[in-house]
């Protein structure tokens, strides 16, 4: 069997792993645009704060593609899909033929449409290690950085250079900060904890022109820079899919096997759609735990193997200045919150069931409630308020903790 992966992040090597544990045999090949071992992306932050470095960035050793008998072929962009054909066409003008091809392409910055962008010299995007070695190389103690984006991206990105320039200004359409992930709440602690290390934040406003160091903003407020970082968002990389014929939505449209509609060819990780339980319904999920996961369930059955990918929630393990968030699932229904000045802790039910939860400051523990949230335990079979206050399995029916938290099966 001959396989092959567009991509060498989380998605890839957890399909390189799901195949090698079905199949030891077959080809597989590899095929990344980026020319550097697979590497963690959430660390490119910490590259440049000097809290890490390149080699301790790998996401797997040195060895990882010689003991799993992959071919990387890295620094090589692929160009198209022909399903019909099963074969990959690069660039370079190299064609690769495939029996099952796994597109796990990521995604990409947003970049949106701003009246003289084009003309900022000093611009940059926060997505890759080329990104962040660029944009180290650019600054220096006296820079002046603005960045378009108060998400994860822009704010770690802040965090990563906060220390080596002499201001940072942070500007978002939005009313928070982290709004993806965060309620009024719970942004409103780490905007004050953000800004005790000197991090400037414009909010409910936006870039309406940028004019010889300065962008001028909607509000008419001006803010003056010498380095401009975006980071806005991301799009999911779906074109090479939709190209071949494939079905897309937002994303790429997989099944829980994470089969597209094309034959053969399976999708995973930020360019692909998960089914969101805590919701119910088909969503891009771009979190390196579920990236890891698809691949995995992705590889295990271009192996012929069976497995599904059914229990994906959102869920974000992330920290600031040394202020740790962790959230999961979503935010509707009845609530239980606890705050204090550096701490927040908000639970949400609904149906029953734990839906989702944010934990600022005090994160121990946190994994039982995402248990809760994955397997869908009942509240009715767990003493609910202890939970709430401090999560524990004593908190749980012996079921629950043999069947739910302990894998045993009636």
């Amino acid at each position: 069997m001959n396989y092959v992966i567009i991509g060498n992040s989380a998605a890839a090597i957890g399909c390189v792993e799901g195949i090698r544990k079905v199949d030891t045999e077959g080809s597989i090949t590899i095929i990344s645009n980026e020319k550097y071992h697979t590497y963690s992306r959430p660390l490119i932050s910490y590259l440049i704060y000097e809290k890490t470095d390149e080699e301790r960035m790998k996401y797997r050793p040195d060895s990882f593609y010689e003991d799993n008998n992959v071919c990387a072929m890295l620094g090589e962009t692929v160009t198209k899909i022909d399903a019909e054909k099963k074969t990959v066409y690069l660039e370079s003008g190299k064609k690769v033929p495939y029996d099952k091809l796994l597109n796990a392409t990521g995604s990409k910055p947003f970049v949106p449409p701003m009246e003289g962008l084009d003309s900022v010299e000093n611009k940059f995007t926060f997505m890759s290690l080329d990104d962040a070695k660029a944009l180290n190389a650019a600054i220096n103690e006296e820079s002046r950085v603005l960045i378009v984006g108060a998400g994860l991206i822009g704010l770690k990105c802040a965090e990563g250079i906060q220390n080596k320039v002499k201001s940072i200004t942070v500007v978002d359409l939005a009313d928070r900060i982290l709004p993806s992930i965060l309620d009024n709440d719970g942004s409103d602690i780490m905007k004050k904890h953000i800004e005790e290390y000197g991090v400037e934040f414009i909010l409910s406003d936006s870039v309406a022109k940028f004019n010889n160091s300065v962008a001028e903003l909607k509000s008419g407020k001006t803010v003056e820079y010498d380095i401009v970082v975006v980071a806005v968002g991301v799009r999911p990389n779906v074109e090479l899919i939709k190209d071949a014929g494939g079905e897309v939505n937002r994303g790429i449209k997989t099944d829980e096997r994470c089969r597209t509609s094309l034959e053969d060819v399976y999708a995973a990780g930020d360019c692909s759609e998960s089914y969101d339980i805590t919701v119910n319904q088909e969503r891009i999920l771009a979190l390196l735990p579920n990236a890891y996961m698809q691949g995995e369930c992705a590889g295990i059955n271009m192996a012929g193997g069976d497995a599904v990918y059914n229990k994906a929630i959102p869920m974000n393990a992330i920290g600031f200045f040394g202020l740790h968030i962790i959230t999961a699932g979503s935010y509707d229904g009845e609530e239980y919150v606890k705050s204090t000045e550096n701490s927040y802790k908000k639970l949400v039910a609904k149906d029953g069931v734990l839906k989702g939860y944010i934990l600022i400051g005090d994160i121990e523990r946190a994994g039982i409630y995402t248990r809760m949230i994955r397997e869908r335990i009942s509240l009715d079979d767990i003493d609910f308020e202890l939970i709430k206050e401090k999560p524990q399995l004593m908190a749980f029916s012996l079921k629950s903790r043999k069947k739910d938290l302990g894998g045993v099966s009636e």
